[in-house]
């Protein structure tokens, strides 16, 4: 019936903005205890913005704590065969905790992002974007986490990650958007496929 994916993508919409809102109160403490590491480990700024692409193909800014040193130039994670040594001391721990995510609660309250669903990209990965148009997946909000994400991460191929998304957008339900939330938790606990690169570019370029 066509009333029902329009329903879900409300229901889902009112999860995303209440379930997001709580976190952020309840989460105030630990945002400044990491905000006071990152100003004393490398300075400000303390959060990272950058472009990023969305629902309908269209730019939005996402927001991180930042991981990387200010002048490290705007790359995608593949490309960033240097991101060793551009990575501060407080950023390599936020990142293997992945609590250098954090910051997209908001925009998630937005409505830039959901909790599930594709990981948005960087304008300049033209491959991938190229694949999900071709397979819808810019019908959906994009997500801190999805398929991909607990399902090999950076490890995984340009195209097998294009297929992961066009699994989700194809079989999107709220029992398979639980499914991941939980594997999300394990995969992080555990640290799983987690690349040295991923942040590109920093807070000053667009």
């Amino acid at each position: 019936m066509p009333g029902i994916p329009s329903e879900r993508c409300k229901m889902k919409r009112i999860f995303d903005f209440t379930a997001s809102l709580l976190l952020i109160i309840i989460l105030i403490p630990l945002f400044l205890i990491i905000s006071l590491a990152i100003v004393i480990d490398s300075g400000t700024p303390v959060f990272f913005k950058q472009y990023r692409v969305g629902m309908g193909n269209k730019l939005f800014y996402i927001y991180k704590f930042r991981t990387m040193k200010t002048d490290t130039r705007n790359a995608a994670t593949s490309e960033l065969c240097e991101s060793g040594s551009c990575i501060t001391r407080c950023g390599r721990f936020l990142r293997k905790t992945s609590l250098d995510e954090l910051p997209q609660l908001y925009n998630v309250l937005k409505g830039d992002m959901s909790f599930v669903g594709p990981r948005p990209l960087i304008p300049e990965e033209k491959e991938i974007r190229v694949l999900r148009k071709e397979y819808n997946v810019y019908s959906v909000r994009p997500g801190i986490t999805g398929l991909a994400q607990i399902n090999g991460r950076d490890k995984l191929t340009l195209e097998e990650k294009a297929l992961f998304d066009k699994e989700y957008v194809d079989k999107q339900s709220l029992w398979l958007d639980i499914k991941i939330l939980f594997k999300t938790v394990f995969v992080v606990l555990k640290r799983e496929n987690i690349s040295e690169g991923g942040e590109a570019g920093n807070s000053r370029n667009p």
